[in-house]
Protein backbone atom coordinates (compact mmCIF):
# COMPACT_ATOMS: atom_id res chain seq x y z
CA UNK A 1 0.00 0.00 0.00
CA UNK A 2 1.50 3.58 -1.24
CA UNK A 3 2.39 5.20 2.63
CA UNK A 4 -0.44 8.23 1.97
CA UNK A 5 -3.00 5.49 2.14
CA UNK A 6 -1.21 3.57 5.14
CA UNK A 7 -0.71 6.27 6.99
CA UNK A 8 -4.40 7.09 6.62
CA UNK A 9 -4.77 4.10 9.07
CA UNK A 10 -2.89 5.91 11.86
CA UNK A 11 -5.29 8.93 12.24
CA UNK A 12 -8.55 6.51 11.62
CA UNK A 13 -10.31 9.29 14.92
CA UNK A 14 -9.15 12.82 13.51
CA UNK A 15 -10.43 15.63 11.67
CA UNK A 16 -9.23 15.67 7.98
CA UNK A 17 -11.65 17.42 6.35
CA UNK A 18 -13.62 20.39 7.00
CA UNK A 19 -16.00 21.91 4.54
CA UNK A 20 -18.58 24.36 6.19
CA UNK A 21 -20.58 22.94 9.14
CA UNK A 22 -19.33 19.13 8.40
CA UNK A 23 -16.58 17.30 9.58
CA UNK A 24 -14.99 13.90 8.50
CA UNK A 25 -12.35 11.98 9.77
CA UNK A 26 -9.78 9.98 8.54
CA UNK A 27 -12.01 7.09 9.08
CA UNK A 28 -14.60 8.74 7.05
CA UNK A 29 -12.56 8.91 4.37
CA UNK A 30 -10.93 5.50 4.07
CA UNK A 31 -14.75 3.75 4.47
CA UNK A 32 -15.55 6.23 1.62
CA UNK A 33 -13.04 5.87 -0.83
CA UNK A 34 -13.31 2.10 -0.52
CA UNK A 35 -16.61 2.63 -1.80
CA UNK A 36 -15.88 4.16 -4.49
CA UNK A 37 -12.71 1.95 -5.38
CA UNK A 38 -15.16 -0.93 -5.35
CA UNK A 39 -17.63 1.16 -7.23
CA UNK A 40 -15.05 1.43 -10.28
CA UNK A 41 -13.96 -1.76 -10.12
CA UNK A 42 -16.79 -3.41 -10.77
CA UNK A 43 -15.61 -7.24 -10.07
CA UNK A 44 -12.27 -6.19 -11.62
CA UNK A 45 -9.18 -6.83 -9.74
CA UNK A 46 -7.61 -4.19 -10.65
CA UNK A 47 -7.97 -0.92 -12.76
CA UNK A 48 -4.33 -1.32 -14.67
CA UNK A 49 -4.31 2.44 -14.76
CA UNK A 50 -7.70 3.70 -16.30
CA UNK A 51 -8.36 7.08 -16.13
CA UNK A 52 -10.84 8.45 -14.44
CA UNK A 53 -11.72 11.95 -14.91
CA UNK A 54 -13.51 14.39 -12.02
CA UNK A 55 -15.64 17.36 -12.29
CA UNK A 56 -16.10 18.39 -8.48
CA UNK A 57 -15.62 21.01 -6.18
CA UNK A 58 -13.30 21.45 -2.96
CA UNK A 59 -14.15 19.30 -0.24
CA UNK A 60 -14.50 16.01 1.21
CA UNK A 61 -16.28 14.35 -2.15
CA UNK A 62 -13.08 15.46 -4.10
CA UNK A 63 -10.87 13.94 -1.54
CA UNK A 64 -13.04 10.56 -1.54
CA UNK A 65 -13.50 10.35 -4.72
CA UNK A 66 -9.34 10.92 -5.95
CA UNK A 67 -8.18 8.40 -3.31
CA UNK A 68 -10.90 6.13 -4.29
CA UNK A 69 -9.41 5.90 -7.71
CA UNK A 70 -6.25 5.19 -6.42
CA UNK A 71 -7.38 2.62 -4.19
CA UNK A 72 -8.48 1.06 -7.50
CA UNK A 73 -5.44 1.02 -9.00
CA UNK A 74 -6.58 4.12 -11.76
CA UNK A 75 -5.08 7.22 -12.55
CA UNK A 76 -6.86 10.36 -11.41
CA UNK A 77 -7.85 12.84 -13.90
CA UNK A 78 -8.71 16.09 -12.20
CA UNK A 79 -11.11 18.79 -14.04
CA UNK A 80 -11.03 22.36 -13.83
CA UNK A 81 -13.66 23.43 -12.69
CA UNK A 82 -13.89 26.71 -14.35
CA UNK A 83 -12.90 25.58 -17.91
CA UNK A 84 -15.39 25.46 -21.26
CA UNK A 85 -16.55 22.20 -22.35
CA UNK A 86 -13.92 22.33 -25.88
CA UNK A 87 -11.29 22.46 -22.89
CA UNK A 88 -12.99 19.06 -20.46
CA UNK A 89 -13.87 17.64 -23.99
CA UNK A 90 -10.08 17.81 -24.76
CA UNK A 91 -8.65 15.89 -22.14
CA UNK A 92 -11.01 13.49 -21.87
CA UNK A 93 -10.20 12.13 -25.40
CA UNK A 94 -6.67 12.90 -24.80
CA UNK A 95 -6.30 10.34 -21.83
CA UNK A 96 -9.16 8.23 -23.14
CA UNK A 97 -10.69 8.41 -20.06
CA UNK A 98 -12.60 5.58 -19.02
CA UNK A 99 -15.06 7.45 -16.79
CA UNK A 100 -16.50 10.43 -15.48
CA UNK A 101 -17.31 11.10 -12.17
CA UNK A 102 -19.87 15.32 -11.29
CA UNK A 103 -21.54 16.56 -8.30
CA UNK A 104 -24.48 18.68 -8.48
CA UNK A 105 -22.77 21.79 -9.93
CA UNK A 106 -22.20 21.24 -13.45
CA UNK A 107 -25.12 18.99 -14.23
CA UNK A 108 -25.30 21.28 -17.08
CA UNK A 109 -21.99 20.69 -18.51
CA UNK A 110 -21.68 16.98 -17.58
CA UNK A 111 -24.95 17.04 -20.17
CA UNK A 112 -22.74 18.76 -23.28
CA UNK A 113 -20.20 16.35 -22.49
CA UNK A 114 -22.39 13.16 -22.71
CA UNK A 115 -23.63 14.43 -26.48
CA UNK A 116 -20.04 14.41 -27.24
CA UNK A 117 -18.35 11.50 -25.39
CA UNK A 118 -21.39 8.82 -25.66
CA UNK A 119 -19.18 6.37 -25.34
CA UNK A 120 -17.63 7.55 -21.82
CA UNK A 121 -20.33 6.32 -18.27
CA UNK A 122 -20.18 9.60 -16.49
CA UNK A 123 -21.65 9.20 -12.87
CA UNK A 124 -23.08 11.50 -10.17
CA UNK A 125 -21.28 11.24 -7.30
CA UNK A 126 -24.23 10.04 -5.53
CA UNK A 127 -24.66 7.17 -7.03
CA UNK A 128 -20.83 5.97 -6.19
CA UNK A 129 -22.21 2.98 -3.99
CA UNK A 130 -21.47 -0.38 -3.79
CA UNK A 131 -20.17 -3.32 -1.48
CA UNK A 132 -17.06 -2.80 0.00
CA UNK A 133 -14.99 -5.17 -2.11
CA UNK A 134 -11.11 -6.57 -2.00
CA UNK A 135 -9.08 -4.11 -3.00
CA UNK A 136 -5.65 -4.41 -5.28
CA UNK A 137 -2.26 -3.55 -3.89
CA UNK A 138 -1.65 -0.83 -5.45
CA UNK A 139 2.19 0.24 -5.75
CA UNK A 140 4.81 3.34 -6.14
CA UNK A 141 5.75 2.65 -9.19
CA UNK A 142 2.32 2.89 -10.96
CA UNK A 143 1.26 6.14 -12.42
CA UNK A 144 -1.17 7.90 -10.42
CA UNK A 145 -2.39 11.48 -11.48
CA UNK A 146 -2.42 13.52 -14.80
CA UNK A 147 -2.54 17.35 -14.86
CA UNK A 148 -2.51 19.87 -17.83
CA UNK A 149 -0.19 22.73 -18.17
CA UNK A 150 -1.24 25.41 -20.14
CA UNK A 151 1.10 25.37 -22.60
CA UNK A 152 1.70 28.72 -24.47
CA UNK A 153 1.78 27.22 -27.83
CA UNK A 154 -0.49 24.43 -28.93
CA UNK A 155 -2.83 21.85 -27.02
CA UNK A 156 -2.21 21.55 -23.07
CA UNK A 157 0.03 18.62 -22.41
CA UNK A 158 -1.12 15.96 -19.81
CA UNK A 159 1.73 15.67 -17.22
CA UNK A 160 1.82 11.64 -15.63
CA UNK A 161 3.20 11.39 -12.14
CA UNK A 162 3.33 8.45 -10.37
CA UNK A 163 2.59 7.87 -7.13
CA UNK A 164 6.44 7.98 -6.46
CA UNK A 165 6.88 11.09 -7.83
CA UNK A 166 4.02 12.28 -5.27
CA UNK A 167 5.43 10.81 -2.28
CA UNK A 168 8.72 12.61 -2.97
CA UNK A 169 7.08 15.75 -3.67
CA UNK A 170 5.23 15.11 -0.40
CA UNK A 171 8.00 13.99 1.76
CA UNK A 172 10.54 16.89 0.80
CA UNK A 173 7.81 19.32 1.94
CA UNK A 174 6.93 17.81 5.34
CA UNK A 175 10.71 17.39 5.71
CA UNK A 176 11.85 21.18 4.75
CA UNK A 177 7.87 23.07 6.08
CA UNK A 178 7.88 21.13 9.39
CA UNK A 179 4.39 19.92 8.87
CA UNK A 180 2.59 18.17 11.79
CA UNK A 181 -0.73 16.36 12.50
CA UNK A 182 -1.94 19.76 14.83
CA UNK A 183 -1.66 21.87 11.36
CA UNK A 184 -4.74 23.21 10.02
CA UNK A 185 -4.83 24.34 6.25
CA UNK A 186 -7.36 26.59 4.58
CA UNK A 187 -7.20 25.43 1.13
CA UNK A 188 -8.52 27.99 -1.37
CA UNK A 189 -6.23 26.88 -4.21
CA UNK A 190 -7.52 24.81 -7.60
CA UNK A 191 -7.72 21.47 -7.08
CA UNK A 192 -6.43 20.46 -10.60
CA UNK A 193 -2.88 22.22 -10.52
CA UNK A 194 -0.40 20.78 -8.41
CA UNK A 195 -0.08 23.80 -5.74
CA UNK A 196 -3.68 22.79 -4.65
CA UNK A 197 -3.25 19.38 -4.83
CA UNK A 198 -0.07 18.13 -3.11
CA UNK A 199 1.05 20.98 -1.35
CA UNK A 200 -2.13 21.96 0.46
CA UNK A 201 -3.91 19.22 0.50
CA UNK A 202 -1.78 15.54 0.06
CA UNK A 203 0.75 16.95 2.49
CA UNK A 204 -1.21 17.19 5.84
CA UNK A 205 -3.48 14.80 4.79
CA UNK A 206 0.18 12.45 4.88
CA UNK A 207 0.86 13.29 8.39
CA UNK A 208 -2.71 13.43 9.94
CA UNK A 209 -3.52 17.38 9.36
CA UNK A 210 -6.71 19.36 8.94
CA UNK A 211 -7.98 20.30 5.55
CA UNK A 212 -10.56 23.45 5.50
CA UNK A 213 -12.17 24.02 2.44
CA UNK A 214 -15.13 26.72 1.75
CA UNK A 215 -17.63 26.71 -0.43
CA UNK A 216 -16.32 29.38 -2.65
CA UNK A 217 -13.30 31.82 -2.82
CA UNK A 218 -13.86 35.05 -1.33
CA UNK A 219 -11.84 37.80 0.98
CA UNK A 220 -14.71 37.54 3.34
CA UNK A 221 -15.29 33.74 3.63
CA UNK A 222 -11.22 33.82 4.23
CA UNK A 223 -10.97 35.68 6.95
CA UNK A 224 -13.96 34.68 8.14
CA UNK A 225 -12.48 31.22 8.14
CA UNK A 226 -8.73 32.98 9.82
CA UNK A 227 -11.39 34.18 12.31
CA UNK A 228 -12.20 30.83 13.34
CA UNK A 229 -9.13 30.20 15.37
CA UNK A 230 -8.93 26.79 13.60
CA UNK A 231 -6.56 27.41 11.45
CA UNK A 232 -2.51 27.62 11.16
CA UNK A 233 -0.89 27.39 7.70
CA UNK A 234 -2.18 28.94 4.46
CA UNK A 235 -0.93 29.08 1.11
CA UNK A 236 -1.81 31.05 -1.96
CA UNK A 237 -0.74 32.81 -5.02
CA UNK A 238 -0.02 36.48 -5.14
CA UNK A 239 -3.54 37.19 -6.65
CA UNK A 240 -4.77 36.22 -3.93
CA UNK A 241 -2.92 37.94 -1.69
CA UNK A 242 -3.21 41.20 -3.44
CA UNK A 243 -7.13 40.84 -3.00
CA UNK A 244 -7.07 40.19 0.38
CA UNK A 245 -5.10 43.19 1.28
CA UNK A 246 -7.60 45.12 -0.56
CA UNK A 247 -10.11 43.68 1.05
CA UNK A 248 -8.04 44.45 5.35
CA UNK A 249 -7.46 47.93 3.71
CA UNK A 250 -11.36 48.70 3.55
CA UNK A 251 -12.24 47.15 6.70
CA UNK A 252 -12.72 49.14 10.32
CA UNK A 253 -9.57 49.62 12.71
CA UNK A 254 -11.19 47.04 15.32
CA UNK A 255 -12.00 44.84 12.32
CA UNK A 256 -7.85 44.99 11.00
CA UNK A 257 -6.84 44.53 14.44
CA UNK A 258 -9.13 41.13 15.28
CA UNK A 259 -7.39 39.77 11.72
CA UNK A 260 -3.93 40.53 12.65
CA UNK A 261 -3.85 39.43 16.01
CA UNK A 262 -5.02 36.20 14.65
CA UNK A 263 -2.87 35.92 11.89
CA UNK A 264 0.41 36.62 14.17
CA UNK A 265 -0.52 33.27 15.67
CA UNK A 266 -0.16 31.34 12.21
CA UNK A 267 2.64 28.55 11.87
CA UNK A 268 3.53 29.05 8.13
CA UNK A 269 1.98 31.23 5.33
CA UNK A 270 3.00 30.67 1.71
CA UNK A 271 2.93 32.01 -1.48
CA UNK A 272 3.96 30.60 -4.88
CA UNK A 273 2.90 29.66 -8.50
CA UNK A 274 4.24 33.24 -9.69
CA UNK A 275 6.41 36.21 -8.59
CA UNK A 276 5.77 37.56 -5.56
CA UNK A 277 6.06 41.44 -5.86
CA UNK A 278 7.87 43.09 -3.10
CA UNK A 279 5.95 45.79 -2.31
CA UNK A 280 2.64 42.59 -1.68
CA UNK A 281 5.11 40.70 0.51
CA UNK A 282 5.49 44.15 2.64
CA UNK A 283 2.27 45.04 3.25
CA UNK A 284 1.04 41.36 4.01
CA UNK A 285 4.07 41.70 6.71
CA UNK A 286 2.62 44.97 8.10
CA UNK A 287 -0.69 42.81 8.37
CA UNK A 288 -0.02 39.39 9.29
CA UNK A 289 3.80 39.76 10.87
CA UNK A 290 4.89 36.72 8.77
CA UNK A 291 6.89 37.21 5.95
CA UNK A 292 5.63 35.32 3.55
CA UNK A 293 7.42 31.95 2.12
CA UNK A 294 8.51 31.86 -1.55
CA UNK A 295 9.22 28.33 -3.23
CA UNK A 296 9.43 27.53 -6.81
CA UNK A 297 7.89 24.34 -8.50
CA UNK A 298 5.68 23.77 -11.53
CA UNK A 299 3.46 20.76 -12.58
CA UNK A 300 6.41 18.33 -14.34
CA UNK A 301 8.49 18.53 -11.05
CA UNK A 302 5.96 19.33 -7.68
CA UNK A 303 8.20 21.71 -5.08
CA UNK A 304 11.86 22.33 -6.21
CA UNK A 305 13.47 25.06 -4.06
CA UNK A 306 12.01 26.81 -1.50
CA UNK A 307 13.23 29.64 0.96
CA UNK A 308 13.85 28.29 4.68
CA UNK A 309 11.55 27.15 6.96
CA UNK A 310 13.98 28.51 10.15
CA UNK A 311 16.45 30.85 8.18
CA UNK A 312 15.97 34.18 6.32
CA UNK A 313 13.48 34.39 3.58
CA UNK A 314 14.82 37.32 1.06
CA UNK A 315 12.34 38.99 -0.85
CA UNK A 316 12.37 38.06 -4.60
CA UNK A 317 14.20 35.01 -4.14
CA UNK A 318 13.16 31.55 -3.88
CA UNK A 319 15.62 30.21 -1.57
CA UNK A 320 17.30 26.66 -2.04
CA UNK A 321 17.05 22.88 -3.44
CA UNK A 322 14.65 21.16 -1.61
CA UNK A 323 15.78 17.64 -0.21
CA UNK A 324 16.01 15.10 -2.25
CA UNK A 325 16.18 17.61 -4.99
CA UNK A 326 18.71 18.55 -7.69
CA UNK A 327 19.05 21.76 -8.71
CA UNK A 328 21.63 23.52 -11.74
CA UNK A 329 21.96 26.31 -13.82
CA UNK A 330 22.96 26.03 -17.26
CA UNK A 331 24.44 27.69 -20.42
CA UNK A 332 22.42 27.45 -24.13
CA UNK A 333 24.77 24.98 -24.56
CA UNK A 334 24.25 22.85 -21.58
CA UNK A 335 27.40 24.28 -19.56
CA UNK A 336 26.61 24.94 -15.91
CA UNK A 337 26.86 28.97 -15.67
CA UNK A 338 29.55 30.79 -13.43
CA UNK A 339 28.43 31.96 -10.06
CA UNK A 340 25.74 34.83 -10.44
CA UNK A 341 25.57 34.17 -13.74
CA UNK A 342 22.13 33.43 -15.43
CA UNK A 343 20.94 30.71 -17.12
CA UNK A 344 18.15 27.86 -17.36
CA UNK A 345 17.42 25.88 -14.31
CA UNK A 346 17.20 22.13 -14.30
CA UNK A 347 16.07 19.71 -12.32
CA UNK A 348 16.57 16.08 -11.14
CA UNK A 349 15.36 14.36 -8.45
CA UNK A 350 12.28 11.25 -7.36
CA UNK A 351 10.29 14.28 -7.42
CA UNK A 352 10.15 14.83 -11.80
CA UNK A 353 7.67 13.12 -14.06
CA UNK A 354 8.10 10.49 -15.70
CA UNK A 355 6.60 11.42 -19.16
CA UNK A 356 3.74 14.02 -21.02
CA UNK A 357 0.82 11.43 -22.10
CA UNK A 358 1.17 10.20 -25.40
CA UNK A 359 3.81 12.76 -26.39
CA UNK A 360 6.99 10.73 -26.81
CA UNK A 361 8.29 13.96 -29.17
CA UNK A 362 7.29 16.82 -26.47
CA UNK A 363 9.09 14.48 -23.43
CA UNK A 364 12.10 14.21 -25.22
CA UNK A 365 12.65 17.36 -25.61
CA UNK A 366 12.29 18.30 -22.31
CA UNK A 367 15.01 16.08 -20.60
CA UNK A 368 18.52 16.55 -21.32
CA UNK A 369 20.59 13.36 -22.65
CA UNK A 370 21.92 12.34 -19.10
CA UNK A 371 18.24 12.71 -17.51
CA UNK A 372 17.59 16.46 -16.47
CA UNK A 373 14.24 18.53 -17.11
CA UNK A 374 14.90 21.42 -18.14
CA UNK A 375 11.89 24.01 -16.43
CA UNK A 376 12.48 26.99 -19.27
CA UNK A 377 12.89 29.24 -16.10
CA UNK A 378 15.71 31.81 -16.33
CA UNK A 379 17.38 32.05 -12.72
CA UNK A 380 20.65 33.55 -11.15
CA UNK A 381 22.14 31.69 -7.98
CA UNK A 382 23.08 34.50 -5.72
CA UNK A 383 24.80 34.53 -2.78
CA UNK A 384 23.34 30.99 -2.03
CA UNK A 385 19.72 31.91 -2.96
CA UNK A 386 17.83 31.15 -6.42
CA UNK A 387 16.25 34.04 -7.93
CA UNK A 388 13.95 33.64 -10.73
CA UNK A 389 14.52 36.03 -13.93
CA UNK A 390 11.07 34.53 -15.58
CA UNK A 391 10.57 32.04 -18.47
CA UNK A 392 12.60 32.24 -21.31
CA UNK A 393 9.69 32.32 -23.63
CA UNK A 394 7.88 35.36 -22.28
CA UNK A 395 9.83 36.68 -19.06
CA UNK A 396 13.63 37.18 -20.72
CA UNK A 397 13.44 39.89 -23.19
CA UNK A 398 16.70 39.78 -25.47
CA UNK A 399 17.36 43.54 -26.80
CA UNK A 400 20.38 44.83 -28.53
CA UNK A 401 22.35 41.69 -27.61
CA UNK A 402 21.24 41.94 -23.88
CA UNK A 403 19.11 39.24 -22.36
CA UNK A 404 16.64 41.12 -20.05
CA UNK A 405 14.20 40.10 -17.16
CA UNK A 406 10.91 41.45 -17.90
CA UNK A 407 10.06 40.51 -13.68
CA UNK A 408 12.98 42.75 -12.93
CA UNK A 409 11.57 46.03 -13.92
CA UNK A 410 8.50 44.65 -13.30
CA UNK A 411 9.28 44.50 -9.44
CA UNK A 412 11.23 48.22 -10.04
CA UNK A 413 7.97 49.66 -11.70
CA UNK A 414 5.80 49.19 -8.72
CA UNK A 415 8.54 51.25 -6.47
CA UNK A 416 6.96 54.50 -8.56
CA UNK A 417 4.91 57.09 -7.26
CA UNK A 418 1.37 55.98 -8.93
CA UNK A 419 1.96 52.82 -10.74
CA UNK A 420 -0.29 50.12 -9.00
CA UNK A 421 0.73 47.25 -11.26
CA UNK A 422 2.58 46.46 -14.49
CA UNK A 423 3.85 43.80 -17.20
CA UNK A 424 6.28 43.97 -19.26
CA UNK A 425 7.13 41.85 -22.74
CA UNK A 426 8.69 42.38 -25.13
CA UNK A 427 7.49 42.90 -28.86
CA UNK A 428 9.39 42.42 -32.06
CA UNK A 429 11.38 44.78 -33.24
CA UNK A 430 13.68 44.65 -36.74
CA UNK A 431 16.20 47.22 -35.25
CA UNK A 432 16.53 45.77 -31.30
CA UNK A 433 15.20 42.21 -31.81
CA UNK A 434 12.68 43.13 -29.17
CA UNK A 435 11.63 46.32 -27.89
CA UNK A 436 10.44 46.53 -23.81
CA UNK A 437 7.06 47.78 -23.45
CA UNK A 438 4.93 48.05 -20.01
CA UNK A 439 1.78 47.80 -19.30
CA UNK A 440 0.51 50.17 -16.73
CA UNK A 441 -2.13 50.02 -14.29
CA UNK A 442 -2.12 53.36 -12.08
CA UNK A 443 -3.79 55.03 -9.34
CA UNK A 444 -6.99 56.97 -10.05
CA UNK A 445 -6.42 60.56 -11.77
CA UNK A 446 -2.56 59.64 -11.98
CA UNK A 447 -1.13 60.66 -15.60
CA UNK A 448 2.56 59.28 -16.04
CA UNK A 449 5.24 61.63 -17.46
CA UNK A 450 6.86 58.69 -19.35
CA UNK A 451 9.98 60.96 -20.17
CA UNK A 452 10.52 60.88 -16.36
CA UNK A 453 10.21 57.21 -15.76
CA UNK A 454 12.38 56.44 -18.58
CA UNK A 455 14.93 57.99 -16.51
CA UNK A 456 13.92 56.76 -13.32
CA UNK A 457 14.33 53.34 -14.56
CA UNK A 458 17.80 54.34 -15.39
CA UNK A 459 19.45 54.58 -12.96
CA UNK A 460 17.59 51.96 -11.02
CA UNK A 461 18.66 48.76 -13.62
CA UNK A 462 22.00 48.67 -14.17
CA UNK A 463 21.68 47.05 -17.22
CA UNK A 464 18.85 49.48 -18.66
CA UNK A 465 21.40 50.73 -21.63
CA UNK A 466 19.37 50.68 -24.82
CA UNK A 467 16.27 52.98 -25.94
CA UNK A 468 13.18 51.41 -24.47
CA UNK A 469 9.35 52.00 -25.29
CA UNK A 470 6.62 52.38 -22.82
CA UNK A 471 2.92 51.74 -23.52
CA UNK A 472 0.28 53.42 -21.39
CA UNK A 473 -2.62 50.69 -21.35
CA UNK A 474 -5.35 52.86 -20.77
CA UNK A 475 -8.12 50.87 -21.41
CA UNK A 476 -7.17 47.60 -19.12
CA UNK A 477 -9.53 46.83 -16.19
CA UNK A 478 -7.44 47.11 -12.79
CA UNK A 479 -6.96 43.57 -12.41
CA UNK A 480 -6.40 42.57 -15.96
CA UNK A 481 -3.28 41.66 -15.53
CA UNK A 482 -3.61 38.82 -13.36
CA UNK A 483 -5.76 37.06 -16.02
CA UNK A 484 -3.88 38.22 -19.16
CA UNK A 485 -1.28 35.77 -20.12
CA UNK A 486 1.98 37.96 -21.63
CA UNK A 487 1.83 36.13 -25.27
CA UNK A 488 -1.84 37.89 -25.01
CA UNK A 489 -0.44 41.10 -23.90
CA UNK A 490 1.97 41.18 -26.50
CA UNK A 491 -0.42 41.22 -29.63
CA UNK A 492 -2.55 44.09 -27.56
CA UNK A 493 0.11 46.69 -27.06
CA UNK A 494 1.64 45.20 -30.83
CA UNK A 495 -1.84 46.24 -32.10
CA UNK A 496 -1.47 49.87 -30.22
CA UNK A 497 1.52 50.63 -31.22
CA UNK A 498 0.89 49.87 -35.32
Amino acid sequence: MIPLLRNAQNYLQRNCVRFEDEVFTYNDLLSRSHSIASFLLNGQSHLNGARIAYLVNPDFDYVSIQWGIWRAGGIAVPLCVKHPVPSLSYVLSDTTASHVIYSSDFKTTIQELETLHQDIPMTHVAHLNAEPCELPEVHLEEDALILYTSGTTGNPKGVVLSHSNLNAQINALIEAWKWSKNDTILNVLPLHHIHGIVNAMLCPLYIGAEVVFVERFTPKNVFSAFLSGKINVFMAVPTIYFKLIAFYEELSSKEQEGISAVLKQFRLMVSGSAALPVSVLEKWKKISSHILLERYGMTEIGMAISNPYDGERRPGHIGQALPGVSVKIVQEDGEEVAPAAQGEILVKGSNVFSRYWNKKEATAKGFTQDGWFKTGDMAVFDKGYYRILGRNSVDIIKSGGYKISALEIEEVLRKYQGINECAVVGIPDDEWGELIAASLIVERETEIDLSALDAWLRTRIPSYKLPRHYIFQEDLPRNVLGKVTKNVLKEIIKDQIS
